[in-house]
Protein backbone atom coordinates (compact mmCIF):
# COMPACT_ATOMS: atom_id res chain seq x y z
CA UNK A 1 0.00 0.00 0.00
CA UNK A 2 1.35 3.42 -0.95
CA UNK A 3 1.14 6.03 1.80
CA UNK A 4 -0.41 9.37 0.92
CA UNK A 5 1.67 12.48 1.55
CA UNK A 6 -0.43 13.54 4.54
CA UNK A 7 -0.06 10.06 6.06
CA UNK A 8 3.71 10.21 5.72
CA UNK A 9 3.81 13.66 7.36
CA UNK A 10 1.67 12.54 10.30
CA UNK A 11 3.72 9.36 10.72
CA UNK A 12 6.91 11.44 10.78
CA UNK A 13 5.86 13.76 13.63
CA UNK A 14 6.85 11.55 16.60
CA UNK A 15 10.17 10.77 14.94
CA UNK A 16 10.93 14.45 14.32
CA UNK A 17 10.07 15.20 17.95
CA UNK A 18 12.33 12.38 19.17
CA UNK A 19 15.27 13.25 16.88
CA UNK A 20 15.21 17.05 17.30
CA UNK A 21 18.48 18.28 18.79
CA UNK A 22 20.31 14.99 18.16
CA UNK A 23 23.40 14.42 16.04
CA UNK A 24 23.28 11.99 13.13
CA UNK A 25 26.29 10.88 11.11
CA UNK A 26 25.48 10.16 7.45
CA UNK A 27 27.99 8.29 5.35
CA UNK A 28 27.42 8.75 1.62
CA UNK A 29 28.99 6.27 -0.81
CA UNK A 30 28.27 4.28 -3.93
CA UNK A 31 28.90 4.80 -7.61
CA UNK A 32 25.71 6.60 -8.66
CA UNK A 33 25.73 8.98 -5.70
CA UNK A 34 29.31 10.20 -5.81
CA UNK A 35 30.11 10.23 -9.52
CA UNK A 36 28.63 13.41 -11.02
CA UNK A 37 29.32 12.12 -14.53
CA UNK A 38 26.79 9.33 -13.88
CA UNK A 39 23.96 11.11 -12.05
CA UNK A 40 24.32 14.52 -10.43
CA UNK A 41 20.60 14.47 -9.58
CA UNK A 42 21.00 11.60 -7.10
CA UNK A 43 23.60 13.45 -5.06
CA UNK A 44 21.52 16.62 -5.13
CA UNK A 45 18.41 14.82 -3.84
CA UNK A 46 20.43 13.30 -0.99
CA UNK A 47 21.77 16.74 -0.06
CA UNK A 48 18.25 18.18 -0.15
CA UNK A 49 17.09 15.51 2.30
CA UNK A 50 20.07 16.19 4.60
CA UNK A 51 19.33 19.93 4.54
CA UNK A 52 15.73 19.10 5.47
CA UNK A 53 17.01 17.13 8.49
CA UNK A 54 19.04 20.19 9.45
CA UNK A 55 15.99 22.44 9.36
CA UNK A 56 13.84 20.12 11.50
CA UNK A 57 16.42 20.33 14.27
CA UNK A 58 18.76 17.42 13.56
CA UNK A 59 22.53 18.03 13.43
CA UNK A 60 23.85 16.09 10.41
CA UNK A 61 27.52 15.28 9.90
CA UNK A 62 28.38 13.92 6.45
CA UNK A 63 31.20 11.47 5.78
CA UNK A 64 31.72 10.61 2.12
CA UNK A 65 33.59 7.94 0.26
CA UNK A 66 34.61 7.99 -3.38
CA UNK A 67 35.81 4.51 -4.29
CA UNK A 68 34.24 4.22 -7.76
CA UNK A 69 35.54 7.60 -8.90
CA UNK A 70 39.01 6.86 -7.47
CA UNK A 71 38.95 3.61 -9.47
CA UNK A 72 38.08 5.51 -12.66
CA UNK A 73 40.84 8.09 -12.12
CA UNK A 74 43.38 5.35 -11.43
CA UNK A 75 42.45 3.45 -14.58
CA UNK A 76 42.72 6.63 -16.66
CA UNK A 77 46.25 7.04 -15.29
CA UNK A 78 47.15 3.45 -16.12
CA UNK A 79 46.90 2.05 -12.58
CA UNK A 80 44.86 -1.02 -11.68
CA UNK A 81 42.91 -0.73 -8.38
CA UNK A 82 43.66 -3.52 -5.90
CA UNK A 83 41.74 -4.47 -2.77
CA UNK A 84 42.52 -6.80 0.11
CA UNK A 85 39.82 -7.54 2.69
CA UNK A 86 37.69 -4.72 1.30
CA UNK A 87 40.53 -2.18 1.74
CA UNK A 88 42.26 -0.33 -1.10
CA UNK A 89 45.97 -1.04 -1.55
CA UNK A 90 47.38 2.50 -1.44
CA UNK A 91 50.86 3.35 -2.75
CA UNK A 92 52.16 6.93 -3.12
CA UNK A 93 50.43 7.54 -6.47
CA UNK A 94 47.14 6.03 -5.29
CA UNK A 95 47.17 8.20 -2.16
CA UNK A 96 47.67 11.31 -4.31
CA UNK A 97 44.77 10.32 -6.57
CA UNK A 98 42.54 9.56 -3.57
CA UNK A 99 43.26 12.98 -2.05
CA UNK A 100 42.57 14.71 -5.35
CA UNK A 101 39.22 12.94 -5.81
CA UNK A 102 38.02 13.03 -2.20
CA UNK A 103 39.15 16.46 -1.05
CA UNK A 104 39.36 18.37 -4.32
CA UNK A 105 36.31 17.03 -6.14
CA UNK A 106 33.62 15.20 -4.18
CA UNK A 107 33.90 17.18 -0.96
CA UNK A 108 33.72 20.54 -2.74
CA UNK A 109 30.75 19.38 -4.81
CA UNK A 110 28.77 18.32 -1.75
CA UNK A 111 29.50 21.54 0.12
CA UNK A 112 28.38 23.61 -2.86
CA UNK A 113 25.08 21.69 -3.01
CA UNK A 114 24.45 22.26 0.70
CA UNK A 115 24.99 25.98 0.19
CA UNK A 116 22.77 25.95 -2.89
CA UNK A 117 19.87 24.54 -0.86
CA UNK A 118 20.04 27.14 1.87
CA UNK A 119 22.24 25.66 4.59
CA UNK A 120 25.89 26.31 5.45
CA UNK A 121 28.26 23.51 4.44
CA UNK A 122 31.91 23.35 5.42
CA UNK A 123 34.43 20.95 3.92
CA UNK A 124 36.83 19.11 6.22
CA UNK A 125 39.21 16.18 6.21
CA UNK A 126 40.96 14.29 8.96
CA UNK A 127 44.02 16.54 8.79
CA UNK A 128 42.05 19.63 9.85
CA UNK A 129 42.71 20.31 13.54
CA UNK A 130 43.92 16.68 13.82
CA UNK A 131 40.32 15.57 13.46
CA UNK A 132 41.33 11.98 12.59
CA UNK A 133 44.69 10.77 13.91
CA UNK A 134 45.48 7.32 12.53
CA UNK A 135 48.24 4.75 12.37
CA UNK A 136 49.34 2.84 9.31
CA UNK A 137 47.40 -0.39 9.14
CA UNK A 138 49.36 -3.57 9.79
CA UNK A 139 50.11 -6.04 7.03
CA UNK A 140 47.12 -8.11 5.96
CA UNK A 141 47.24 -11.91 5.86
CA UNK A 142 46.12 -13.44 2.55
CA UNK A 143 46.43 -16.86 0.93
CA UNK A 144 48.73 -17.01 -2.14
CA UNK A 145 49.16 -20.39 -3.86
CA UNK A 146 47.91 -22.12 -0.74
CA UNK A 147 50.33 -20.31 1.57
CA UNK A 148 49.48 -17.57 4.08
CA UNK A 149 51.50 -14.43 3.47
CA UNK A 150 51.69 -10.96 5.02
CA UNK A 151 50.96 -8.19 2.50
CA UNK A 152 51.67 -4.49 3.01
CA UNK A 153 48.61 -2.55 1.78
CA UNK A 154 50.43 0.78 1.77
CA UNK A 155 49.22 4.10 3.13
CA UNK A 156 46.01 2.78 4.65
CA UNK A 157 45.16 3.97 8.13
CA UNK A 158 43.19 2.80 11.11
CA UNK A 159 41.83 5.32 13.56
CA UNK A 160 43.70 5.98 16.79
CA UNK A 161 42.08 9.21 17.95
CA UNK A 162 39.06 11.29 16.93
CA UNK A 163 39.32 14.90 18.12
CA UNK A 164 35.69 16.09 17.84
CA UNK A 165 36.18 19.64 19.12
CA UNK A 166 36.15 21.20 15.65
CA UNK A 167 32.94 19.34 14.75
CA UNK A 168 31.24 20.58 17.90
CA UNK A 169 32.20 24.16 17.02
CA UNK A 170 30.80 23.71 13.51
CA UNK A 171 27.49 22.33 14.81
CA UNK A 172 27.17 25.04 17.47
CA UNK A 173 27.54 27.61 14.69
CA UNK A 174 24.88 25.99 12.49
CA UNK A 175 27.21 24.45 9.88
CA UNK A 176 26.87 21.04 8.25
CA UNK A 177 30.35 19.43 8.25
CA UNK A 178 31.33 17.35 5.20
CA UNK A 179 34.34 15.12 5.92
CA UNK A 180 36.73 13.40 3.50
CA UNK A 181 38.29 10.21 4.91
CA UNK A 182 41.92 11.32 4.71
CA UNK A 183 43.73 10.99 8.05
CA UNK A 184 47.13 11.94 9.41
CA UNK A 185 49.52 9.99 11.62
CA UNK A 186 51.54 11.39 14.52
CA UNK A 187 54.52 12.00 12.20
CA UNK A 188 52.47 13.99 9.68
CA UNK A 189 52.03 11.24 7.07
CA UNK A 190 48.73 11.34 5.18
CA UNK A 191 46.74 8.11 5.22
CA UNK A 192 43.78 6.84 3.22
CA UNK A 193 41.20 5.48 5.64
CA UNK A 194 38.03 3.56 4.90
CA UNK A 195 35.04 5.94 4.95
CA UNK A 196 32.77 3.38 6.65
CA UNK A 197 35.30 3.00 9.44
CA UNK A 198 35.62 6.78 9.80
CA UNK A 199 31.84 7.13 9.95
CA UNK A 200 31.60 4.62 12.78
CA UNK A 201 34.45 6.23 14.70
CA UNK A 202 33.05 9.75 14.36
CA UNK A 203 29.53 8.63 15.28
CA UNK A 204 30.96 7.06 18.44
CA UNK A 205 33.08 10.11 19.32
CA UNK A 206 30.17 12.51 18.80
CA UNK A 207 27.66 10.43 20.75
CA UNK A 208 25.45 10.37 17.66
CA UNK A 209 21.92 9.06 17.97
CA UNK A 210 22.15 7.29 14.62
CA UNK A 211 24.65 6.42 11.93
CA UNK A 212 23.20 6.17 8.42
CA UNK A 213 25.29 4.44 5.73
CA UNK A 214 24.03 5.30 2.26
CA UNK A 215 25.32 2.95 -0.42
CA UNK A 216 24.01 1.55 -3.72
CA UNK A 217 22.34 -1.58 -2.36
CA UNK A 218 19.31 -1.87 -0.09
CA UNK A 219 21.11 -3.07 3.02
CA UNK A 220 22.49 -6.53 3.78
CA UNK A 221 21.16 -9.21 1.43
CA UNK A 222 21.07 -12.92 2.29
CA UNK A 223 21.53 -13.56 -1.43
CA UNK A 224 23.47 -10.88 -3.28
CA UNK A 225 21.61 -11.79 -6.48
CA UNK A 226 18.17 -11.43 -4.87
CA UNK A 227 17.14 -7.85 -4.09
CA UNK A 228 14.18 -9.16 -2.09
CA UNK A 229 16.41 -11.03 0.39
CA UNK A 230 17.16 -7.94 2.48
CA UNK A 231 17.72 -8.52 6.19
CA UNK A 232 15.76 -5.75 7.90
CA UNK A 233 17.39 -6.05 11.35
CA UNK A 234 20.73 -7.43 12.56
CA UNK A 235 21.58 -7.80 16.25
CA UNK A 236 25.18 -7.28 17.34
CA UNK A 237 25.67 -10.92 18.34
CA UNK A 238 24.62 -12.06 14.83
CA UNK A 239 27.38 -10.18 12.98
CA UNK A 240 30.22 -12.70 13.34
CA UNK A 241 28.03 -15.56 12.13
CA UNK A 242 26.92 -13.62 9.06
CA UNK A 243 30.56 -12.89 8.21
CA UNK A 244 31.55 -16.54 8.71
CA UNK A 245 28.70 -17.60 6.41
CA UNK A 246 29.91 -15.00 3.86
CA UNK A 247 26.51 -13.31 3.80
CA UNK A 248 28.49 -10.25 4.86
CA UNK A 249 31.60 -10.12 2.67
CA UNK A 250 33.90 -7.87 0.64
CA UNK A 251 33.14 -4.17 0.89
CA UNK A 252 30.22 -4.81 3.23
CA UNK A 253 32.61 -5.97 5.99
CA UNK A 254 34.03 -2.48 6.78
CA UNK A 255 30.46 -1.11 6.85
CA UNK A 256 29.33 -3.69 9.37
CA UNK A 257 32.50 -3.36 11.44
CA UNK A 258 32.03 0.43 11.49
CA UNK A 259 28.44 -0.13 12.55
CA UNK A 260 29.57 -2.50 15.30
CA UNK A 261 32.03 0.05 16.71
CA UNK A 262 29.36 2.76 16.71
CA UNK A 263 26.66 0.69 18.42
CA UNK A 264 29.05 -0.69 21.05
CA UNK A 265 30.04 2.92 21.79
CA UNK A 266 26.49 3.99 22.47
CA UNK A 267 25.06 4.94 19.08
CA UNK A 268 21.40 3.90 19.19
CA UNK A 269 21.36 2.15 15.82
CA UNK A 270 23.05 2.03 12.43
CA UNK A 271 21.09 1.93 9.18
CA UNK A 272 22.40 0.73 5.81
CA UNK A 273 20.20 2.02 2.99
CA UNK A 274 20.18 2.46 -0.78
CA UNK A 275 20.90 6.13 -1.35
CA UNK A 276 20.03 5.95 -5.04
CA UNK A 277 16.38 5.30 -4.07
CA UNK A 278 14.63 8.70 -3.88
CA UNK A 279 14.23 9.95 -0.29
CA UNK A 280 15.40 6.66 1.24
CA UNK A 281 16.99 8.64 4.07
CA UNK A 282 13.67 10.22 5.05
CA UNK A 283 11.76 6.96 4.64
CA UNK A 284 14.22 5.10 6.87
CA UNK A 285 14.16 7.73 9.61
CA UNK A 286 10.58 8.95 9.57
CA UNK A 287 8.40 5.92 8.77
CA UNK A 288 7.59 2.80 10.78
CA UNK A 289 8.65 0.26 8.15
CA UNK A 290 12.00 1.63 6.96
CA UNK A 291 13.79 0.65 3.75
CA UNK A 292 17.19 -0.75 4.77
CA UNK A 293 19.05 -2.88 7.31
CA UNK A 294 19.24 -1.74 10.93
CA UNK A 295 22.08 -2.88 13.22
CA UNK A 296 21.39 -2.55 16.94
CA UNK A 297 22.17 -3.92 20.39
CA UNK A 298 19.20 -5.99 21.57
CA UNK A 299 20.34 -5.61 25.20
CA UNK A 300 20.04 -1.83 24.96
CA UNK A 301 16.60 -2.18 23.38
CA UNK A 302 15.46 -4.41 26.26
CA UNK A 303 16.79 -1.91 28.81
CA UNK A 304 14.88 0.94 27.13
CA UNK A 305 11.65 -1.07 27.14
CA UNK A 306 12.04 -1.84 30.85
CA UNK A 307 12.73 1.84 31.59
CA UNK A 308 9.62 2.87 29.65
CA UNK A 309 7.47 0.34 31.53
CA UNK A 310 8.73 1.72 34.85
CA UNK A 311 7.89 5.33 34.04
Amino acid sequence: MTLKLEDVLIESLPYIRDFSGSTMVIKVGGNAMLNPEKDTAIMEKIIQDIVLLHYVGINPIIIHGGGPEINEKMEKMGKQPKFIGGLRVTDDDTLEIAMMVLVGNINTKMVSLINKHGAKGVGLNGVDSNLIVAAKKKNQKIIIDGNEEDVDIGWVGETEIINPGLLRIMIENNYIPVISPIAIDKKGQMLNINADTVAGDIAAAMGAKKLIMMTDISGVLRDINDKDSRISKIKLHEIDGLIEDEIISGGMIPKIKGAEVAVKSGVESVHIINGSTPHSLLLELFTDTGVGTMIFDEKEEETKLIDQMNL
